[in-house]
């Protein structure tokens, strides 16, 4: 498959994650963190807003292809 290809593919997957994720961990913290104190309301935030890269590096990964040997 082309780079740029794999480059649009991956571009849009990982847009789609962003929104996706940004919205299941709102919609989670909303309905489970509404009593708790600010403290881990930061934590899970901090926490959520990282784990989204996980997925993106494998992406990411994958867009770049493998790496050739000279």
């Amino acid at each position: 498959m082309p780079t740029r290809l794999k480059s649009f593919i991956g571009t849009i997957v990982i847009i789609g994650l962003v929104v996706l994720y940004a919205l299941i961990a709102t919609t989670f913290a909303s309905a489970t963190l509404a009593t708790q104190p600010w403290w881990v309301h930061l934590a899970y935030f901090v926490f959520s807003g990282l784990l989204w890269i996980l997925p993106a590096m494998l992406i990411i990964k994958w867009m770049a292809g493998p790496k050739r040997s000279k």
